[in-house]
């Protein structure tokens, strides 16, 4: 619970009661490496929580595995598309390794916001850093050599090199094994 209050401590205006609130409505759960804690095709009914370990978004096209987001220790996941619009999701979200998780309902989350409107403002920002990660993604791989990209993810999260399977970056990266394996090589 102390990891989920030092994060809610980083949006200023919400309310003490409202960080307890949350983090006392945040059911923990175990998954291990490889368990699913949402399905393709399905309606993601929950906002989870980074405990300890490590999650990460794909989908499958032409049966290929691509990777869309890492969520590491002390960061926010869902799939996002399906969370807000209640629709079912493309993406899965899978544990990279054994994790502790908090989850939270859609249903139970806009109660609270019902309740402490100030918990409304720390989900904004969460929505926004979602926004601004999605973003920086795709401009990456429109404009930046695969080579700035993999210095890019080195220098803003190196956290997920040391987590993630070489397929699993270089799908993120949107390379293949090959072209990263060089790139590794030469830096």
């Amino acid at each position: 619970m102390e990891q989920i209050l030092d994060r809610l401590n980083r949006f200023s205006g919400v309310e003490e009661k409202a960080k307890l609130a949350f983090a006392e409505s945040l059911e923990l759960v175990q998954v291990e490496r490889g368990d699913l804690l949402e399905k393709m095709d399905s309606v993601c009914s929950h906002l989870y929580f980074v405990i300890e370990g490590s999650l990460r978004s794909f989908y499958f096209k032409d049966n290929k595995d691509i990777t869309v987001s890492f969520a590491l220790e002390g960061e926010f996941t869902t799939s996002m598309y399906s969370f807000i619009s209640r629709q079912p999701g493309y993406e899965n979200i899978e544990a990279m390794e054994s994790s502790s998780v908090g989850k939270i309902s859609h249903a139970r989350l806009l109660e609270l916001f019902e309740k402490h409107p100030s918990l409304e403002r720390a989900y904004r920002i969460i929505l926004e850093h979602y926004y601004i990660a999605l973003e920086e993604q795709l401009i990456f791989t429109k404009f930046k050599s695969a080579r700035d990209r993999y210095l890019s993810l080195m220098e803003t999260r190196p956290r997920i090199i040391h987590k993630a399977s070489v397929g699993q970056i270089a799908s993120f990266l949107d390379m293949s094994i090959e072209t990263l394996s060089r790139i590794r090589g030469k830096i």
